[in-house]
């Protein structure tokens, strides 16, 4: 195996299992034997519960539990979800209303689990769930994200769920009211799912004294320690486990209601039971992600610099407060808000609504592309009212690399970068100087052709610790047990491929340990982009262990000094011997010598500080007035991810997420109608972009390695969603503008865009 630095595109070494259908995913792994959940919901999207009769359903055959929130707390479950709450701009605790596990009194949003049938087989469970009464008296729904006239919540008036505010407001409204110039915008980032390939599902087991739930997730060791708050049960008592996981986005990284009401059934019966999602009730049931409405002011001196920025977000919590929630739009939304541009006064406001329109908000994104879509539409906003171009605009704007470190107004310390030299690069891979003439081209075939640029930067999110552990078998091979949870992303191969570049082990030796809270003691999880680099930062520290322990042994066997003995990433080395031992065969002799002590190593490391990849998409769009139709038809991304393990990974996180972004710019929408009857429940009514909406994604790295790390590692998991959003909107946005049409706001469908355009037509 090639050292780490030279970046081999290394093939996925799980896709063989994967592609033949051997993976074992929550619908694989379920015991034989185990009963079959299926979770009665809420058909309105408001209202007060009467009664809810299950008299019929636990007498229909195969029925073995029908069990509501009363059952629950009968059988000693009495707490909630847990929650993240923010505080106010007034220093208040925000609104922390009780999240229940089955509802209680009142149902907040259509789909809402109200009741749990158990059963013998998925047909019994879902033909007793149909025998269910539930009566329900109505309230109004709450759509709109203000201050309503029926409370969701008690204690909780006008639905204002968080009221927040970071920056000074009188100093960015003094320098606004100096700028030169004042660019003032409506911006709408629209509601979208999160559509994860595998739907949710858990499998729930009791044997008498320790509780097992498997799910999909991001991480184990949040919900073990909700389930043992729950059962009241010692953490040792419980065991949480992820099998393969088909897609998280931040969404699956919750406890969810059905989860717990699995677990009670389980104890209950003392048997396994198992629940699976259809994509309806996925569609319904799982946590949301956008829906913002933006109103920004950015000023700018004479010279075409930002003096100031200041915007005011309203955003859609959903009907309850999530692990994330409340923070999503405000905290993290802050710490990249400023992107790459040396801004001299920000002020943010945002206020969380509560609304009947899902459990709660998710963040496929964890803020970033919300923060990034918004300044990035901002800037192209901006330009047009200055009446220069938007590429230039950007440059004039960017930090300088001799800025370098430069701290953010909200703290944020951004190590390195070369803003400069990525947009140069994206304007020769993106091919700029012919657009012109590619625009003309269109014209003259009757299509309006539109380009956009995002400049953006992120963070690595999420807790700065991990622990790595790798231990060597007696079958020859090694198992590196991690924190993090692969959820698609290769972390099989980039792992395994990691510690075989440090070590000089075989890779096809190497297999990953993940998702399992009693083989491994501790981990953060997956998400806001932290696994690679966190996890290798504990694999370097994991490494060292090793061969600080393994010298030691070496010198004692064959009798040499330690500092005789070195290592040089492949295999020992001892002076004066032409021994040359592998990390391998240190570990046989140590099995030989009874040393057992030597055969496992763990180490924590914790990340000095958090990266800051960067970087430039360029789209282009083509659209037909006549119908409205947009399409992609060229799309470049120059990336500053730092160092690479492997750039086939993470130009397939690239791929992904533009692709994602980009869906959720021309085709995507979740849709209620004002009743709270979700109206995108299919994929008849909700698009999701196919191969034939995506023209070939061009992916350049641009690496300014990062000193916050020994790897020089920025992360990528998210970058093609933070990039995309923007880029195509202002694509959009420029065809559009030959038009006359100047409010452009997602998503483009046609019909939205034909609507536009003749809108434009007649008002001149």
């Amino acid at each position: 195996m090639e050292k780490f630095g030279k970046s081999q595109p290394v093939k996925r070494f799980e896709d063989p299992r994967l592609v033949s259908g051997l993976g074992g995913y929550i619908d694989d792994v379920a015991p034989a034997g185990a009963l079959h959940a299926v979770v009665v919901r809420s058909p309105v999207a408001h209202g007060t519960i009467t009664s809810v009769d299950l008299s019929a359903a636990r007498a229909a055959e195969g029925v073995h539990l029908a069990i509501t929130s009363e059952d629950l707390h009968k059988g000693g479950v009495t707490g909630h979800l847990s929650a993240t709450r923010m505080k106010n701009r007034d220093g208040s605790e925000a609104a922390g209303p009780e999240h229940p596990i089955l509802a209680e009194g009142r149902v907040r949003y259509v789909g809402e689990p109200v009741a749990l049938i158990v059963a013998e087989t998925l047909s019994a469970a879902k033909d007793a769930a149909e025998l269910v009464e539930i009566e329900i008296d109505e309230l109004p729904a709450q759509m709109t994200m203000t201050r309503g006239d029926t409370d969701l919540h008690e204690g909780v008036p006008g639905n204002l769920g968080v009221d927040w505010s970071e920056g000074d407001g009188a100093k960015v409204a003094e320098a606004l009211k100096g700028a030169a110039h004042v660019m003032r915008a409506t911006v709408i980032d629209s509601r979208c799912m999160v559509v994860a390939m595998e739907p949710r599902g858990c499998v729930a087991e009791w044997d008498g004294t320790r509780m097992h739930l498997s799910f999909g997730g991001q991480g184990v060791w949040g919900p073990k320690k909700e389930v043992a708050t729950l059962f009241g049960l010692e953490p040792g008592n419980v065991r949480v486990t992820h099998p393969d996981v088909g897609g998280g986005f931040g969404m699956k990284a919750k406890t969810y209601p059905e989860y717990i009401a699995c677990c009670f059934a389980a104890k209950e019966l003392g048997r396994p039971v198992r629940w699976i999602a259809d994509r309806t009730e996925s569609m319904l049931s799982d946590n949301g992600a956008r829906d913002l409405e933006h109103e920004v002011e950015m000023g700018f001196d004479a010279d075409n610099r930002l003096v100031a920025y200041h915007v005011k977000t309203r955003y859609n919590l959903g009907a309850y407060n999530s692990n994330f929630g409340q923070a999503i739009q405000t905290f993290l939304f802050a710490r990249v808000c400023t992107g790459v541009y040396d801004i001299q006064d920000v002020f943010l406001e945002a206020e969380g609504y509560y609304t009947n329109t899902a459990q709660t908000d998710a963040y496929r994104g964890a803020g970033r592309p919300e923060a990034i879509f918004l300044l990035e539409r901002s800037m192209d906003l901006a330009a047009r009212d200055l009446g220069v171009d938007p590429w230039e605009l950007r440059r004039r704007n960017f930090i300088g690399r001799d800025k370098f470190p430069y701290k953010s107004f909200s703290g944020e310390n951004y190590d390195v970068g070369d803003f400069n030299r990525v947009l140069d690069t994206a304007v020769e891979k993106s091919g700029l100087k012919g657009f012109a003439e590619r625009r003309a081209k269109s014209e003259a075939a009757g299509k309006l052709r539109g380009l956009g640029l995002c400049y953006y930067i992120e963070s690595i999110l999420g807790d700065p610790n991990e622990a790595a552990q790798v231990e060597f078998t007696e079958e020859g091979t090694v198992n590196i047990y991690v924190g993090t949870q692969s959820n698609g992303q290769g972390h099989e191969t980039v792992h395994a491929q990691f510690l075989s570049d440090q070590t000089g082990i075989p890779a096809e030796l190497i297999r990953v340990v993940q998702g399992d809270s009693d083989r491994i003691e501790t981990g953060g999880g997956t998400g806001g982009s932290r696994s690679v680099t966190t996890q290798s930062n504990a694999t370097l520290a994991t490494v060292s262990t090793m061969i600080e322990a393994f010298t030691g042994f070496l010198a004692e066997v064959m009798e040499v000094d330690p500092d005789k003995i070195s290592f040089d990433d492949e295999s020992f080395r001892i002076e004066g011997s032409n021994a040359a031992p592998s990390m391998l065969d240190v570990a046989d002799w140590a099995r030989e010598k009874g040393r057992s002590d030597l055969l496992r190593h763990r180490a924590t490391a914790k990340l000095p500080g958090r990266s800051y990849p960067n970087g430039a998409h360029v789209a282009e769009v083509e659209i037909d007035p006549e119908t409205g139709k947009t399409d992609l038809v060229r799309y470049t991304v120059v990336d500053d991810f730092g160092n690479l393990i492997n750039p086939m990974l993470a130009e397939g996180q690239v791929h992904g997420g533009v692709i994602q972004g980009a869906g959720q710019v021309l085709m995507e929408k979740v849709a209620f109608d004002e009743d709270g009857q979700l109206l995108t429940a299919t994929f008849m009514d909700y698009a999701m972009p196919r191969a034939q909406d995506v023209p070939f994604i061009s992916f350049t790295s641009e690496p300014v390695p990062s000193t916050a790390n020994p790897m020089g590692m920025k992360g990528c998991g998210e970058a093609g969603t933070v990039g995309s959003m923007a880029a195509v909107t202002n694509a959009v946005a420029d065809a559009l503008a030959c038009r006359g049409v100047t409010q452009a706001d997602m998503p483009f469908t046609p019909d939205r865009v034909w609507t536009m355009l003749n809108h434009a037509e007649a008002a001149e």
